[in-house]
């Protein structure tokens, strides 16, 4: 049975990905590399900052010191805060609603993400869901971005590490993971999570890989995935 919610952010719950795009290829541009939209979407989607600039660099044949790679990830996050200086943050349709219909629900959620905790958290503050999740795993505290499972696999121990304690231990096949990116599908699932693919970011076929992909979540309720994942949840 479905037990627990772990929202990826990013092209999830925020419409941004044109937005990180856009500034991803700024500050490239100013090292002098050129990302295209069609390669963006192709290859860097679910990476966190310091992925798609090593992988940029990297592509470009040109070494990347840690000093350049931290210099950068401020540059591009200050780029993002300047772009969301005089305007909302834009929620996909139907997001805010399942977060505060599932919470109401007393279903347990989090936010796994390759943002950061500074992007992330004032979203969670302008709609007033930020009581709504009992964890929020941020760039910041990985060591590996997806696709590897460090996130996720972080996001299910303090679910069942931080109050309240749920009253069994929450197992990996219980708690759903809510992707947008092939790579974010794969880490959810190494971590043994079932996953629901949203087709904000990429079509259907690129998200085949999750238990079950929906075109929005727009009209989604907790019910709805409760019962979708009864038979998910046995495997």
């Amino acid at each position: 049975m479905l037990r627990a919610i772990l929202f990826d952010f990013n092209g999830v719950l925020i419409d941004d990905e044109p937005i990180h795009f856009e500034l991803l290829r700024r500050v490239l541009g100013e090292e002098g590399i050129e990302v295209g939209e069609d390669e963006y979407y192709r290859d860097y989607v679910g990476f966190d900052d310091e992925a798609a600039l090593r992988f940029a660099f990297e592509s470009a044949g040109r070494p990347l010191e840690p000093m350049t790679l931290r210099r950068l990830c401020v540059r591009k996050a200050a780029y993002y805060q300047d772009a969301l200086r005089e305007r909302p943050y834009p929620f996909f349709p139907g997001a805010i609603e399942l977060v505060r219909e599932a919470a109401m629900a007393g279903l347990p959620l989090g936010i796994v993400s390759g943002a950061l905790r500074s992007e992330i958290e004032p979203a969670l503050r302008q709609e007033g869901i930020d009581e709504a999740f009992k964890v929020v795993v941020a760039a910041e505290d990985v060591d590996r971005s997806k696709p590897d499972p460090e996130g996720y696999l972080i996001g299910l121990s303090q679910l069942n590490a931080r109050p309240p304690l749920p009253e069994r231990l929450l197992h990996p096949h219980e708690v759903l993971a809510i992707e947008d990116t092939a790579a974010g599908l794969a880490a959810a699932r190494a971590a043994g999570l079932a996953t629901l693919a949203v087709a904000h970011t990429l079509t259907a076929e690129q998200l085949a890989l999750a238990d079950h992909v929906v075109a929005t979540l727009e009209g989604i309720s907790s019910d709805t995935l409760i019962q979708r994942y009864q038979e998910v949840s046995r495997r």
